[in-house]
């Protein structure tokens, strides 16, 4: 008889033309520790072993004109090509693509990997985006250097998801967007901080009333800082 085959380890292919800034961040803390102990897997690919020049040359002026340079789609296409047999979705980090959000990052950490196109310059050919049928992703409305740090942030949130990574998973269920809400204010010791009290229910002991309102201050918050997140919230518990 066979033994049964192992759950592969959920991988983050990286590409990207700084190879050398990875693990970074992601080498630390809890995301750190989960890569030390093999919960998840780390890889990158250099753009410039693609390029066809000895220059190594990646990317070419736009078409049209324009003050910055473009990453060649013959050059990001062989890159792809060469991680093509990494499961999983292939993201592109640009502030074109569609806002993150936890649901989105629930799906990729319950997939057995994810590759990441990191842009530069004035981003990616889009021909290959085409082509390839690449999914767009963005952090926010805002511009980054490059793709890199959006690619960070990506999977530190998809590692903390990942099966033995947080030691209390119950932490997971009360965090902001897990049920379309903000998350409720946080507090410890001491319980009197210059003049400011804990709230007294927090002090009670009584589960039901700590629950109820930890759930009322989560609606507040969201009511008051994100009316989007409220409305949707409102429309799908009406």
């Amino acid at each position: 008889m066979s033994a049964k085959a192992e759950k592969p380890v959920w991988t983050a292919t990286v590409l990207t033309l700084f190879p050398e800034m990875f693990p970074g961040p992601l080498g630390h803390s809890i995301a750190g520790k989960a890569l030390e102990d093999g919960v998840w897997a780390l890889e990158t690919v250099d753009f410039r072993d693609f390029a066809s020049d000895k220059h190594r040359t990646v990317d070419d002026a736009p078409f049209g004109g324009g003050p910055s340079m473009v990453l060649r789609p013959d050059v990001v296409d062989a890159a792809l090509q060469a991680t093509a047999g990494t499961r999983g979705p292939v993201i592109y980090l640009s502030p074109k693509g569609r806002l993150l959000d936890q649901a989105r990052v629930r799906e990729i950490a319950q997939a057995s990997a994810v590759t990441l196109l990191c842009g530069r310059y004035e981003g990616v050919d889009e021909r290959v985006i085409e082509a390839r049928g690449l999914e767009e992703v963005s952090l926010g409305d805002f511009v980054l250097s490059g793709g890199e740090p959006a690619a960070m942030a990506l999977i530190d949130a998809c590692v903390r998801l990942l099966p033995g990574v947080l030691g209390n998973v119950e932490s997971l269920v009360e965090e902001s967007f897990e049920r379309g809400l903000l998350e409720y204010p946080h507090y410890t010791r001491p319980q009197d901080w210059r003049g400011r009290k804990v709230p007294e229910t927090l002090l009670s002991g009584h589960h039901e009333k700590i629950r109820a309102w930890r759930l009322a201050e989560a609606e507040k918050i969201t009511r008051e800082r994100r009316p989007d997140l409220w409305a949707r919230y409102t429309a799908a518990n009406s």
